[in-house]
């Protein structure tokens, strides 16, 4: 399967999840979904926040030119949100799956879609 499928056919065909990307951890764009711009530069700061959250509550998370307001994370997971719109992404050991969700969509049906994928990849070694 190609990065690209996983974008389409995981992510997007959830329809829990509105944009998506995967990129590697230097910033680079695997894969991405229509319409949805995020920059490598985007991916090298958000890469960064995972490794130092400190970074995330004052600069927030920006994706696609749109900055979101930093919400809780871990060193594999970052939640943001800016009014019905929210950011859920994971880290997994060589990528980076950003996903957006817009209301109706619960936080926790975009989480579910972008761990369960990203779970999969650290199981394929990636």
């Amino acid at each position: 399967m190609s990065w690209q499928d996983y974008v389409d056919n995981q992510l997007m065909a959830s329809n829990c999840v509105t944009k998506a990307a995967i990129a590697g951890h230097d910033g680079n764009i695997w894969a991405q979904s229509k319409g949805f711009e995020v920059t490598k530069d985007e991916i090298a700061r958000l890469v960064q926040g995972f490794e130092n959250q400190d970074l995330l509550p004052s600069s927030g998370v920006t994706l696609a030119g749109q900055r979101y307001i930093y919400l809780s994370g871990t060193d594999r997971v970052v939640r943001a949100k800016l009014g019905k719109s929210g950011v859920h992404c994971m880290k997994t050991h060589q990528a980076v799956i950003v996903s957006i969700y817009e209301d109706p969509v619960q936080p926790q049906q975009a989480a579910s879609v972008v761990e369960k994928l990203g779970d999969y990849l650290i199981g394929c070694g990636y």
